[in-house]
């Protein structure tokens, strides 16, 4: 379930050329969509908590809770947590991107622009360098878009080897913890001030059948410590950001790539809202008040058909 990114662009296109407002650029669109489409999807939790405190009607299809829920479950993921003494860090539902290769150009120019990694998964997670198998602190290198400058020019041939871990994760959900044929058990979580109290009694001391954890700084503490393995977490990843690639055309016109593009992830029902939104960051690139005002009048009249 996805919205076609070339179907929004083109719409949004279509909308600006007719009043002949202006254009809009793939890179405009590609950071703009990506922006929107965040922002409806952090509307996804204030409305169903909103929406909890309602009334419903049970009836198919007309229940919101069921439909917030349908539209945040596109997001729910679930992954193993890795321990990283002493605490655990949280699964990347993404995964790992790499690429090597061999380095020979960069000795005169002491910049190289990558081919097999874009400047989108270089900007959407922790990437780290490797030259020769050894480790580069951040001050050795810098990346723009897809471009990887060094500090100081290399003295020989070299192979880079760089890994991207994607941060895809937005919001934790269920922490479980399960050993061998044991059952599965869930987590508790406390606050460090609870934590202390619960520690400093044999009565409620956490044990392996009733274990506890903190969350801080993205990391999850398990008591009793001696728990180092087997935990796992559900949680809500964040959106891809969408692109609408391209190859050039004739006279320089962009033909749009399917192949290198992606779609739009939230749910097709938020199709006219994401437009809408679009049409709003696009009237303030062209300059344009009135593309401003009419896309904002129907974002807010959308906003409130769903809240009724």
């Amino acid at each position: 379930m996805a919205i076609n990114v070339n179907t929004v662009y083109q719409t949004v296109l279509l909308i600006l050329n007719k009043e002949q407002r202006g254009y809009m650029t793939p890179v405009e669109f590609n950071k703009i969509g990506a922006q929107v489409q965040l922002e409806i999807f952090e509307t996804y939790f204030d409305s169903l908590n909103q929406q909890l405190r309602r009334p419903q009607a049970d009836v198919d299809y007309s229940d919101k809770i069921m439909n917030l829920d349908e539209k945040i479950s596109i997001f729910k993921t679930s992954g193993a947590a890795v321990y990283n003494a002493p605490s655990f860090s949280l699964p990347k539902e993404s995964g790992v991107t790499q690429s090597s290769e061999s380095i020979s150009t960069i000795i005169n120019q002491q910049a190289y622009t990558y081919t097999t990694l874009t400047s989108n998964q270089l900007s959407n997670g922790t990437v780290q360098v490797y030259f020769d198998g050894v480790l580069q602190p951040s001050t050795a290198f810098s990346i723009t878009n897809n471009v990887l400058t060094l500090t100081s020019s290399p003295a020989s041939v070299f192979t880079i080897f760089t890994v991207i871990d994607s941060n895809d994760f937005y919001r934790l959900g269920t922490v479980t913890y399960q050993a061998g044929a044991l059952p599965i058990h869930e987590l508790e979580r406390v606050g460090r001030s609870d934590l202390y109290h619960l520690l400093g009694s044999n009565l409620t001391k956490p044990t392996t059948r009733d274990p506890i954890y903190i969350y801080e700084n993205r990391q999850i503490t398990v008591y009793p410590t001696s728990i180092v393995s087997g935990i796992s977490v559900d949680y809500i990843r964040k959106p891809l950001a969408p692109i609408w690639n391209f190859i050039l055309g004739s006279g320089g016109s962009y033909t749009y790539n399917s192949s290198t593009s992606v779609n739009f992830e939230i749910h097709d029902a938020d199709q006219t809202e994401l437009i809408l939104k679009v049409l709003l960051y696009a009237g303030v690139v062209v300059k344009s008040m009135e593309i401003v005002q009419i896309a904002d009048q129907q974002v807010q009249q959308e906003n409130n058909n769903q809240q009724r």
